[in-house]
């Protein structure tokens, strides 16, 4: 009989409220989105350094591509410098930003009509930053669970695309079910049947590994 799988390093516990309402990370991206508004291109720099790599590592995730996943995130600052005199701080920048990317990969999704595919390890060849399940990985860890982590990342690439981002929010980015049902305009509800199904499926694709 086969043991139960247990994945809880796919789904972590949603962040902690922050103390009186303030989410600090989030106060300095609003204090930042406010200066660009009036055109300050330094605190535009600093709003990119702070999130560019989410942004890449999210798209490259999605679409399975580093080089688009550059384009894409450029265009997505773009927006972001555009819309920023007209932003208003009705939910965290973090679920803003993550929005305009959804809105972005999904067209570009629909563009193509199907998923390029590279490989995994030619995304950490082109782009070692963009952080995945083998980055988890401490010294001295064996080929064996390398190859692991290596085979969750395949599966998460593989979930269809609304479960993929989901995951990827959730997951990688650390949003909670609140935030990740904003960015795909969707339910809380919603966002917790698409996890619920995308375990099922990493479960099942992962499950000789995982047995192992």
């Amino acid at each position: 009989m086969r043991a139960a799988v247990s994945m809880p390093e796919f789904f972590p516990d949603p962040p902690q409220p922050a103390i009186h309402g303030v989410d600090a990370e989030d106060a300095i991206d609003v204090s930042l989105m406010r200066a660009v508004a009036q055109g300050d291109e330094k605190a535009f720099r600093e709003l990119i350094q702070r999130h560019q790599q989410a942004v890449v590592g999210t798209v490259a995730r999605m679409l399975n591509d580093f080089t688009e996943a550059e384009d894409i995130a450029q265009m997505v600052f773009v927006r972001i410098w555009q819309s920023a005199p007209k932003w208003k701080h009705e939910a965290k920048f973090t679920t803003y930003l993550f929005t305009i990317t959804r809105n972005l990969v999904f067209n570009e999704s629909r563009r193509r009509g199907r998923k390029k595919e590279v490989s995994l390890d030619s995304l950490e060849e082109h782009h070692p930053t963009v952080t995945t399940a083998d980055e988890s990985m401490q010294p001295g860890e064996t080929m064996e669970k390398r190859e692991l982590h290596r085979s969750i990342d395949r599966a998460i690439a593989a979930l269809p695309e609304q479960q993929r981002m989901a995951v990827i929010l959730r997951t990688f980015e650390g949003l909670d079910y609140e935030d990740i049902a904003e960015a795909l305009e969707t339910s809380v509800s919603s966002v917790k049947s698409l996890l619920f199904r995308a375990r099922a499926t990493l479960r099942e694709s992962l499950a000789d590994e995982l047995d192992s």
